[in-house]
């Protein structure tokens, strides 16, 4: 059994993704809330490892 070390964001990018989901839950408009859940989609995964499972739109958004 292989044992992987988890993933760690930057702390930039953690402090970046946790402004941005501020961002998120203050916006009003679903159009830039879509927008900024999009974009800290992209961020997040640049950081996965090869084997994880790919992350979705709703992994990142907050549907209620």
């Amino acid at each position: 059994m292989v044992i992987r070390k988890p993933t760690e964001l930057p702390p930039a990018v953690a402090y970046g993704f946790v402004s941005a989901m501020n961002d998120y839950f203050a916006e009003e408009d679903d159009t830039k809330r879509d927008a900024i859940a999009a974009h800290q989609l992209k961020i997040l995964s640049d950081y996965q490892n090869p084997q994880d499972k790919p992350l979705r739109l709703s992994d990142v958004a907050f549907f209620p």
